[in-house]
Protein backbone atom coordinates (compact mmCIF):
# COMPACT_ATOMS: atom_id res chain seq x y z
CA UNK A 1 0.00 0.00 0.00
CA UNK A 2 1.04 3.48 -0.99
CA UNK A 3 1.95 5.47 2.19
CA UNK A 4 0.12 9.21 2.40
CA UNK A 5 2.41 12.08 2.50
CA UNK A 6 2.66 12.90 6.79
CA UNK A 7 1.51 16.19 5.98
CA UNK A 8 -1.43 15.12 4.06
CA UNK A 9 -2.20 12.59 6.97
CA UNK A 10 -2.09 15.63 9.59
CA UNK A 11 -4.40 18.05 7.87
CA UNK A 12 -6.82 15.30 7.33
CA UNK A 13 -7.02 14.70 10.73
CA UNK A 14 -7.06 18.09 12.22
CA UNK A 15 -9.80 19.17 9.74
CA UNK A 16 -11.94 16.30 10.75
CA UNK A 17 -11.46 16.72 14.27
CA UNK A 18 -11.87 20.50 13.97
CA UNK A 19 -14.93 19.93 11.79
CA UNK A 20 -13.49 22.31 8.93
CA UNK A 21 -13.98 22.54 4.95
CA UNK A 22 -11.01 21.59 3.09
CA UNK A 23 -10.38 22.41 -0.41
CA UNK A 24 -8.26 20.65 -3.24
CA UNK A 25 -7.84 19.10 -6.14
CA UNK A 26 -8.76 15.61 -7.10
CA UNK A 27 -7.93 14.33 -10.54
CA UNK A 28 -7.23 17.79 -11.83
CA UNK A 29 -10.60 19.18 -11.01
CA UNK A 30 -10.97 21.39 -7.63
CA UNK A 31 -12.90 19.88 -4.71
CA UNK A 32 -14.11 21.90 -1.52
CA UNK A 33 -16.02 19.84 0.66
CA UNK A 34 -16.66 18.39 4.43
CA UNK A 35 -14.34 15.55 5.51
CA UNK A 36 -16.39 12.55 7.27
CA UNK A 37 -14.42 9.66 7.20
CA UNK A 38 -10.67 9.33 6.23
CA UNK A 39 -9.24 5.08 6.29
CA UNK A 40 -8.04 2.14 4.48
CA UNK A 41 -10.60 0.69 1.92
CA UNK A 42 -9.17 -1.66 -0.96
CA UNK A 43 -5.77 -1.12 0.57
CA UNK A 44 -5.39 2.70 -0.39
CA UNK A 45 -6.10 5.33 2.26
CA UNK A 46 -9.16 7.21 1.48
CA UNK A 47 -11.52 10.09 2.11
CA UNK A 48 -15.09 10.18 2.33
CA UNK A 49 -16.23 13.56 2.11
CA UNK A 50 -19.36 15.69 1.15
CA UNK A 51 -18.28 18.04 -1.49
CA UNK A 52 -20.52 21.38 -1.72
CA UNK A 53 -18.02 23.17 -4.51
CA UNK A 54 -15.70 23.16 -7.29
CA UNK A 55 -15.91 20.75 -10.20
CA UNK A 56 -16.86 17.24 -10.33
CA UNK A 57 -17.38 14.63 -13.38
CA UNK A 58 -19.36 12.44 -11.89
CA UNK A 59 -22.39 14.26 -11.40
CA UNK A 60 -24.16 17.43 -9.26
CA UNK A 61 -23.25 19.12 -6.45
CA UNK A 62 -23.71 18.93 -3.50
CA UNK A 63 -22.86 15.30 -3.34
CA UNK A 64 -21.09 12.50 -1.28
CA UNK A 65 -17.48 11.61 -2.68
CA UNK A 66 -14.68 9.35 -2.60
CA UNK A 67 -11.08 10.58 -2.76
CA UNK A 68 -8.08 8.21 -3.30
CA UNK A 69 -5.22 9.76 -1.56
CA UNK A 70 -3.05 8.58 -4.06
CA UNK A 71 -4.70 11.41 -6.71
CA UNK A 72 -5.45 14.12 -4.08
CA UNK A 73 -3.15 16.97 -4.15
CA UNK A 74 -3.16 20.57 -2.37
CA UNK A 75 -5.16 20.34 0.28
CA UNK A 76 -5.56 23.03 2.47
CA UNK A 77 -8.02 23.66 5.87
CA UNK A 78 -10.55 26.00 5.20
CA UNK A 79 -11.40 29.06 8.10
CA UNK A 80 -15.11 27.57 7.58
CA UNK A 81 -16.97 25.01 9.86
CA UNK A 82 -19.01 22.86 9.29
CA UNK A 83 -21.64 21.60 11.79
CA UNK A 84 -21.06 17.57 11.93
CA UNK A 85 -22.15 14.10 10.67
CA UNK A 86 -24.45 14.16 8.01
CA UNK A 87 -26.94 11.15 7.20
CA UNK A 88 -25.28 8.44 5.74
CA UNK A 89 -26.67 8.55 2.10
CA UNK A 90 -27.51 4.62 1.85
CA UNK A 91 -28.28 5.03 5.22
CA UNK A 92 -25.60 2.85 6.46
CA UNK A 93 -22.04 3.91 7.19
CA UNK A 94 -19.27 2.57 4.46
CA UNK A 95 -17.53 -0.74 5.40
CA UNK A 96 -13.83 0.03 5.84
CA UNK A 97 -10.93 -2.01 5.98
CA UNK A 98 -9.51 0.15 8.85
CA UNK A 99 -11.30 3.82 9.86
CA UNK A 100 -8.52 6.42 10.69
CA UNK A 101 -10.47 9.44 11.61
CA UNK A 102 -13.90 10.13 11.82
CA UNK A 103 -16.83 13.41 12.37
CA UNK A 104 -19.24 10.66 13.86
CA UNK A 105 -19.12 8.59 17.07
CA UNK A 106 -18.01 5.38 15.51
CA UNK A 107 -15.23 3.12 16.73
CA UNK A 108 -12.02 4.12 15.27
CA UNK A 109 -9.26 1.28 14.72
CA UNK A 110 -6.54 2.18 16.50
CA UNK A 111 -2.97 3.11 15.36
CA UNK A 112 -1.99 3.66 11.75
Amino acid sequence: MPSTPPNLDKTIRAAIAGRRMVSFDLDGLPRVGEPHDYGILNGERQLFFYQVGGRSKSGTLPDWRNARLSKVSGMTILDQQFAGPRPAPSGRHKKWDKLIASVSKRELDDGD
